[in-house]
């Protein structure tokens, strides 16, 4: 009996206990969905204080003033547009003025130069036949064909290609504004026979420029000096422009070439090297000082080949200026590139203005590429050009109304 009651008070316990945990978890499933009821009913959204809320009016005018900013954003895409374009404008119109301001400081000095010249004696020519300084008429550039007395036969084939004649050379200069003359200085033998042929032949052909220098070879330096201080008293120009008489030259390109740099104020333009520094005496190109340029076997600065180069305004006034005090050494293209070094000058390298003879430049002729000056570096400039430069001038010449037909 013991056994069987005991045994039935276990039973009972298990009983219990299972009915317990029935009813804890049928409560805490009841108590979890009375909660969330709870919250659904008592829990509202919280409102912010003196926040209004937007009305569909204001809404409306959120949305016209979204619209706005995106207006106001490409406006300020075509204001930045408008910016950069000002400002380009702005710095060509700087660079114009300095130009300006540049012509007008150097006219002032050239004026007192003048002045100065009138006083203590001028280096220009008092040759009846040149022109009178006309400061009203600006010219786009002088070119100065450099001669000799023995070079007749260069000048008459010079004559007969490139270089207009007759009525055609004045209305170069007048609707072209290109002034070209021969340039020469006189004889040590003032009125002597070679003046005299010189003096024929300007009555022929009046295309001279004659300069107040005796003539030689060794005087090139005194020569290019003279010539731009003369030329920038006479004519009102552009470019000044010095070339060989035994060179090529294609007016109209020349013209098209340094009409690009008109705005700029100094510009040195020509082919531009370094050649060495020839120290021993008895070569052709020695350089007397040549211990000014440092160690044997250096090389010069650069500068423009003496066969055709060209100077703006600003740089033949500086030379009119200072020509008392400039150096002259023994070679005329390293004594102009000298005299540029320490002036805010830009050296513009053309290759275009140092062509070979055929085949060169006539390749570059066909290929469109016309080039402005053509001569054999070998002869520093066309071998036996008063035979040669006929050809040359066929093969290699622009046609005569790229000339007649360019607007400067």
């Amino acid at each position: 009996m013991a056994w069987k009651n005991r045994g039935g008070g276990v039973g009972d316990s298990n009983s219990r206990n299972l009915v317990s945990r029935k009813v804890t978890f049928l409560l805490c499933v009841g108590c979890f969905l009375a909660g969330m009821l709870f919250t659904d009913r008592m829990w509202t959204e919280p409102e912010a204080k003196d926040i209004p809320r937007p009305t569909g009016t204001e809404v409306e005018k959120l949305k016209l003033l979204s619209d706005g900013c995106d207006t106001i954003s490409k406006d300020v895409r075509r204001d930045s547009k408008d910016i950069i374009r000002e400002v380009s404008k702005t710095h060509n119109a700087v660079q114009t003025l300095d130009k300006t301001i540049s012509n007008l400081e150097m006219e002032l000095l050239a004026a007192r130069a003048m002045q100065d010249s009138i006083v203590n004696g001028s280096p220009i020519s008092n040759d009846p036949n040149l022109p009178e300084p006309v400061r009203k008429r600006k010219y786009l550039m002088v070119i100065g064909i450099n001669t000799a007395f023995s070079s007749r036969r260069r000048r008459d084939s010079v004559r007969a290609t490139w270089m207009p004649q007759g009525d055609k050379l004045r209305k170069l200069e007048e609707e072209k504004g290109i002034v070209m003359r021969f340039v020469i200085g006189h004889s040590a033998t003032s009125g002597g026979i070679l003046d005299r042929a010189i003096e024929a032949e300007e009555k022929k052909h009046g295309d001279f420029l004659r300069l107040e220098h005796i003539e030689g070879y060794l005087e090139l330096s005194a020569k290019t000096k003279t010539y731009f201080t003369t030329a920038v008293a006479l004519w009102d120009a552009d470019f000044y422009v010095k070339v060989d008489d035994d060179v090529h030259v294609n007016i109209g390109t020349l013209g098209e070439t340094l009409s690009r740099y008109k705005a700029k104020p100094r510009v040195y333009v020509g082919c531009m090297k370094s050649g060495p520094v020839l120290a021993h005496k008895g070569v052709r190109y020695h350089e007397p000082e040549h211990w000014k340029f440092g160690e044997e076997g250096n090389k010069y600065f650069r500068h423009a080949t003496g066969q055709l180069y060209a100077i703006s305004k600003d740089l033949a006034t500086y030379i009119s200026i200072n020509r008392n005090v400039l150096h002259k050494y023994a070679n005329e293209d390293v004594s102009l590139g000298s005299w540029f070094i320490g002036l805010d000058v830009e050296h513009i390298d053309d290759r275009r203005l140092c062509c070979g003879t055929p085949p060169d430049c006539e390749w570059k002729a066909q290929a469109g590429n016309i080039c402005v000056a053509s001569f054999d570096w070998s002869c520093s400039g066309i071998c036996k050009s008063a035979d040669r430069i006929k050809d040359v001038h066929k093969r290699c010449g622009e046609d005569e109304n790229v000339l007649w037909s360019a607007s400067f």
